[in-house]
């Protein structure tokens, strides 16, 4: 698995790379999982993004926010892989990736994420604890989580 990340301000995404991060999005969050909600939230402007690309595909995306814009705290969202590349690893990476830039850009601190419920124990693994009871986010049933 070769997947090399680039982490970037709204401002430097090439209009290539916003549309691929947005496709890719739209193609897991609305058409995967039968979820029509608004995607685009206006939060992008203010979010690093984490571009995981593998032979010129992009194949893995987050979103990082400093402490404010989305929690209290420090975020990770949209985490996201795409359905062809599952399996391989690309998650693990990601999520990697995006926890070393939240360290870069803001300093080590902790994170806080709304969950997947279904993805407790693959953010168990990068150090995240559930710090909240279930509830849902666009009918799907999330877990606000934190890694200290």
């Amino acid at each position: 698995m070769d997947i090399t990340f680039e982490i970037k301000r709204f401002n430097e995404l090439s209009l290539a790379q916003l549309y691929e991060s947005l496709q890719l999005r739209s193609v897991v969050f609305v058409v995967e999982q039968n979820c029509v909600y608004l995607d685009i939230d206006g939060k992008d402007e203010k979010a690093l993004h984490v571009l995981g690309y593998q032979n010129g595909v992009l194949i893995a995306y987050a979103r990082l926010f400093d402490q404010g814009y989305y929690f209290d705290e420090t975020s990770i969202g949209r985490v996201v892989v795409h359905p062809d590349y599952r399996g391989i690893q690309a998650g693990h990476a990601l999520m990697k990736a995006a926890i070393a830039g939240v360290y870069e850009a803001y300093g080590p601190q902790p994170i806080t994420i709304s969950a997947q419920l279904y993805l407790q124990k693959f953010y168990e693994s990068h150090g995240f604890e559930v710090i909240s009871e279930t509830y849902l986010e666009d009918d799907i049933p999330h877990i606000r989580m934190r890694k200290a």
